[in-house]
C-alpha cells in the first residue's frame, strides 16, 4: 500500500465535543501521511517526471502530505461515506461549503493545525467521514496552517536540477515596485539566469488585447529591500514600478521542476488507504468506508477534472479509489497540475494551454457532477463543456455525468453584508479589489448539499440524479455574451462589460503564446430584469428583489477598468417604490409593485423552495434555510417598500 505511515500530531474533539444528532460527537485526527509509490507501475505512469524523481533503497518515490480526518467518535455511527476535501490553495473547503461554516484566516502566526468550524453540522449529522489531504507543493511558505504536500524535484540523469520555460501573469490592485514570480505569493520558480536575454515581459490592458513588449533594460530579476534594489531570482523589478490593474506577463527560464502530479497520487492513495487499509496500516477508520467521493472548488475543481482526464483514480492494486466527484466552479479548464514547470496557482484561461478536451468524460464507472456559477460562463469557458468549440450546437456528456449551472451566482458563496469590495482571493498581502457594482450576494451552498445527496444515491443505490440543467442553444437560453447588452444598458448604473471575455485558441509553441480566434463561448440568456433564464435558481433569486449576475467590472480604484473583476458577480437591487424607480428611469418594476408585503414575498419564496425540492435540486430540510436567506434580503432592500 502506498501509504506507509500516518503520523498523528493532533487528536481532539470537534466543536468542543458537541453531539451531532444521533451520530454523536466527532473527533479530528491531524498530522502527516507518508507515501511511497512505484514509479514504474501502470497506475503512476501518467504522472509527469515521476521516473526522474529520487528513489528510496527499494526503488520507490516518497513524499508526505498534511492530512486532517474528521470521524464520529463511535465509528459504528459513521454512514460508510467518505468525502475527500480537495483543499483549495491549502485551505479546507468541504466543511465550510456544505456546513455553511467559516474557515480560519491564516497567516505567519496561525496555529499549525487550526481548529475546524463545524458550522451547522450538516455533514456530521449524516455521519460522513471528512478527509482533507494536502496535494499542493508550492504553497506560500510563510503561511502556517495550510494543508500541503512535500514533493521531490525531478532531476536529470546526472542528478542535476532541471531548467525550463515558465510563464506567469502578475497583476495588483495597487501600484507596486516589484512582484514575486508567482500567483498569490505561492513558491515561485527561481530564474536560472538573472541576466537572461531571452526573458520577455509584456503588458496588456485586456486579457486578449494587444501586448506591449517592455524593453529588457527597464526591468530585472530583483526586489526592493529597504529602499535598495537587490538582485533576486524570485522577484521582478521595473523602473517606475508596475501600474495597478494592468496585466504583466513574463516568460523566462526557471529552475527546479517539482513532480507536481504526485499531488493527484496523494489524493488517490489517501482515499484507497481509508477505504481498504486496516488497523496495521494506521487507518483510523478501518472497515468503515464503503463509498468515497471528492469535492473540489475552483482550483481543485480543475484539479479533479485533470485527474479524470489522466484517469488517476485506480490504485496500484487495480482498485477504484473515488466513486463520485463534484467538480465545482471549474469551468471547462484543467490546470498545470501535472506539467513540468507547471504552476498549481494559475487560474486564468489566457495563461494556460489546458482547455482541450472541453468535455472530460469519466471512466471505470466514476460518477461526476460538473457545477458552475454565472461567473464561469462570463469568464468565457463553462459553456464549452456542453457545446461544440464554435458554440453552434449542444453536445451531451455520457451517462455518468451531470452538468448544473447555479443561476445568478458569483464564483464564491456570495458576499454578505452587501459590499463592492473583497479581499484578493488567497492573497496574504492584504490587498482588496473593488468592483463597479455591488458584489454577488447569492449563497448556493444548499444546492451543493442536494447535489452530494443525489450523487451518493446514484452511486450507492443506482438512483439517477436530476437531469443536467444549464444554458442550451436548442431552447435559446445559451446566447452570445453581446446579446445581453441591450437589457443591461437599460438598467441605471449596471455597467455591462463592453468587452466580454472570450476563451481563445492559444499557440504555446512560443511564449508569450500567440493569440488566435475566439471559441464560441455562450452565456445564459436573461429576462427583462436581467436575471438568468437558464440553470437552477435558488428560491430567493427565483422570487427576486434584485438582478443577480455572473459578471462585474473592476472599479477604477483598482485599475483595469475595462476588465471583468475575476470571481465577481453583480447585485443590482430593485428600487423599493415606484416613485424611486421612475426617478432613476429604471425599467424594472419596484419591490412594492411586485409584492404586497414581506409575508407575501416570503410565501412566494417558500413556494419556489418547495418546487425546487420536488424537482430534486434542493433538500426539503433547506426550504427553511431558503426562507432565512430570503428574509435577510427583504430586510436589506425592501425597508421602504
Amino acid at each position: 500500500m502506498p501509504v506507509t505511515r500516518f503520523e498523528v500530531m493532533v487528536r481532539r474533539p470537534l466543536a468542543g465535543g458537541r453531539a451531532f444528532g444521533d451520530v454523536g460527537p466527532y473527533e479530528e485526527l491531524a498530522g502527516r501521511l507518508h507515501f511511497a509509490v512505484d514509479p514504474e507501475h501502470a497506475a503512476n505512469r501518467a504522472i509527469t517526471d515521476v521516473a526522474l524523481a529520487p528513489r528510496d533503497p527499494v526503488g520507490r518515490v516518497t513524499f508526505v502530505s498534511d492530512v486532517s480526518i474528521l470521524a464520529p467518535v463511535d465509528r459504528a455511527k459513521a454512514s460508510g461515506r467518505l468525502i475527500l476535501d480537495v483543499v483549495n490553495r491549502g485551505n479546507k473547503v468541504t466543511v465550510p461549503d456544505f456546513n455553511h461554516a467559516t474557515r480560519p484566516a491564516l497567516g505567519p502566526n496561525s496555529d499549525l493545525h487550526p481548529p475546524v468550524d463545524a458550522g451547522d453540522g450538516w455533514l456530521m449529522r449524516r455521519g460522513w467521514v471528512v478527509a482533507s489531504c494536502g496535494w499542493q507543493c508550492d504553497l506560500p511558505p510563510d503561511v502556517r496552517g495550510l494543508v500541503g504536500l512535500r514533493a521531490p524535484e525531478a532531476l536529470d540523469a546526472a542528478g542535476r536540477r532541471l531548467t525550463g520555460r515558465v510563464y506567469v501573469q502578475l497583476q495588483a490592485p495597487v501600484d507596486v515596485q516589484d512582484f514575486l514570480l508567482s500567483d498569490r505569493a505561492h513558491a515561485p520558480y527561481p530564474a536560472a539566469d538573472l541576466d537572461e536575454r531571452e526573458a520577455v515581459l509584456v503588458v496588456r490592458d485586456l486579457f486578449d488585447g494587444p501586448a506591449e513588449v517592455i524593453p529588457r533594460e527597464r526591468w530585472r530579476f530583483a526586489r526592493v529591500d529597504g529602499g535598495r534594489v537587490v538582485p533576486d531570482p524570485c522577484h521582478i523589478y521595473m523602473e517606475g514600478g508596475f501600474e495597478k490593474g494592468r496585466l504583466y506577463q513574463l516568460a523566462y527560464t526557471g529552475m527546479g521542476a517539482r513532480v507536481l502530479g504526485l499531488g493527484m497520487a496523494a489524493l488517490r492513495d489517501c482515499v484507497a488507504w481509508l477505504k481498504h487499509g486496516g488497523v496495521d496500516d494506521g487507518n483510523p477508520v478501518p472497515g468503515v468506508i464503503r463509498h468515497a467521493y471528492a469535492y473540489g472548488r475552483s482550483q481543485t475543481g480543475r484539479l479533479l477534472r485533470t485527474m479524470i482526464h489522466h484517469d488517476i483514480n485506480v490504485d496500484e492494486k487495480g482498485r477504484r479509489a473515488l466513486d463520485g466527484i463534484i467538480s465545482n466552479v471549474a469551468g471547462a479548464m484543467l490546470g498545470e497540475f501535472n506539467d513540468r514547470f507547471g504552476q498549481n496557482s494559475k487560474d486564468r484561461p489566457e495563461m494556460m494551454d489546458v482547455f482541450l478536451p472541453f468535455r472530460v468524460e469519466p471512466r471505470g464507472g466514476l460518477k461526476v457532477f460538473y457545477t458552475n456559477t454565472g461567473f464561469e460562463y462570463h469568464r468565457g469557458d463553462a459553456s464549452l463543456i456542453h457545446t461544440d468549440p464554435e458554440g453552434t450546437r449542444d453536445v451531451e456528456h455520457g451517462p455518468d455525468v451531470r452538468v448544473y449551472h447555479w443561476s445568478g451566482t458569483e464564483h464564491g458563496h456570495g458576499i454578505w453584508p452587501p459590499a463592492d469590495a473583497a479581499a484578493v482571493a488567497a492573497d496574504p498581502r492584504g490587498w482588496t479589489e473593488r468592483a463597479r457594482n455591488l458584489r454577488g450576494v447569492v449563497n448556493y451552498g444548499r444546492l451543493l448539499r442536494a447535489a452530494l445527496v443525489n450523487l451518493d444515491r446514484w452511486v450507492a443505490e443506482g438512483v439517477p440524479p436530476p437531469a443536467s440543467c444549464h444554458p442550451r442553444l436548442a431552447d435559446g437560453t445559451a446566447v452570445d455574451p453581446g446579446a445581453l447588452a441591450a437589457v443591461f444598458d437599460r438598467i441605471p448604473g449596471a455597467c455591462y462589460p463592453r468587452h466580454p471575455v472570450r476563451a481563445r485558441r492559444l499557440d504555446f509553441s512560443t511564449l508569450p503564446p500567440r493569440i488566435g480566434p475566439a471559441y464560441g463561448n455562450r452565456v445564459s440568456a436573461v429576462d427583462e430584469d436581467g436575471n438568468e433564464r437558464a440553470g437552477i435558481a435558488v428560491p430567493e433569486l427565483a422570487v427576486p428583489l434584485a438582478t443577480h449576475t455572473g459578471w462585474n467590472l473592476r472599479h477604477p480604484a483598482s485599475g483595469g477598468v475595462d476588465q471583468i473583476l475575476y470571481f465577481a458577480g453583480s447585485t443590482l437591487p430593485f428600487a423599493p417604490t415606484r416613485a424611486e424607480r421612475e426617478a432613476t428611469g429604471d425599467p424594472r418594476p419596484a419591490i412594492a409593485e411586485r409584492y404586497a408585503s414581506r409575508d407575501d414575498y416570503l410565501a412566494r419564496v417558500r413556494a419556489a423552495a418547495v418546487a425546487l425540492a420536488a424537482a430534486g435540486y434542493l433538500l426539503e430540510e433547506d426550504v427553511e434555510t431558503s426562507l432565512a436567506f430570503g428574509a435577510r434580503m427583504w430586510d436589506q432592500w425592501a425597508a421602504k417598500a
